[in-house]
């Protein structure tokens, strides 16, 4: 599906990234993952780098939300492959506090980590994109964009902007060859994650959901994989729901 792309993660040791990085390489990708967690903190993605080798996989540690480590990471991917095909953007930050309870630095904090840094990788990323030829962009928002949800306020805030900015990337630069598409997942979890949670949990999310349950990261990285891959040409300026029918 992805056989040849050069595409680069960011949040790639987060919980989707964790699920992203090996299936997009087992998809035939060259793959660049950049967190602000150093390597050594993910002992699954250190092994996925040891089988794959430097040839079809780079980590970087950087900060999505500072400039110039921003453009050091995409400085990286043109003298390592000199290309960028796709771009799966997913750090954020979040503090869930309500409207009077949070600061002003952490508001700023939730927005710089959130809507600033897609803001910076997409700035960056396009250019070598366009040089490459083409490419897709797939910024990880969420359900949160749309929903109001109590205590989310500038992750909400920072999301809906997400939405936004993918939507004016794709009117802006579709004539280059670049699709632009916003991920909006609902309630998903990790493999781990899911074999740990109570009967009580899965009751609660399974009542929020028209499928009955949470999602898996797979489930949500099959999506991104398909939105950055040819089989989705004709796609762009779209926000994809991934929410097992949350919204509805």
């Amino acid at each position: 599906m992805l056989q040849g792309k050069t595409i680069v993660i960011t949040g790639a040791l987060g919980m989707l990234g964790r699920s992203a990085v090996p299936m997009f390489l087992r998809h035939g990708a060259n793959v660049i993952g950049c967190d602000i967690v150093p390597l050594e903190k993910s002992p699954d993605i250190q092994a996925v780098a040891e089988q794959y080798g430097d040839s079809r996989f780079m980590f970087m540690q950087a900060d999505a939300s500072d400039e110039e480590q921003v453009k050091a990471l995409i400085d990286a991917v043109d003298s390592r492959f000199g290309r960028l095909d796709g771009a799966y953007f997913n750090a954020y930050t979040n503090v869930w506090k309500p409207l009077l309870d949070l600061s002003l630095q952490e508001w700023e904090r939730t927005i710089a980590g959130t809507l600033t840094s897609a803001f910076l990788c997409c700035k960056y990323a396009v250019p070598l994109m366009i040089r490459s030829g083409g490419g897709s962009i797939v910024n990880t928002s969420s359900v949160l964009g749309h929903v109001p949800k109590s205590g989310c306020l500038g992750y909400g805030a920072g999301k809906a902007g997400v939405n936004q900015l993918t939507r004016v990337i794709a009117k802006d630069y579709a004539r280059y060859g670049i699709r632009a598409n916003a991920l909006l997942p609902g309630d998903f979890k990790s493999p781990e994650k899911l074999a740990m949670m109570s009967e009580k949990s899965k009751e609660l999310i399974g009542q929020e959901t028209l499928l009955g349950r949470s999602g898996s990261t797979d489930e949500i990285n099959q999506v991104a994989a398909f939105l950055l891959s040819d089989a989705s040409s004709y796609v762009t300026g779209s926000l994809y729901s991934v929410d097992g029918g949350f919204r509805i």
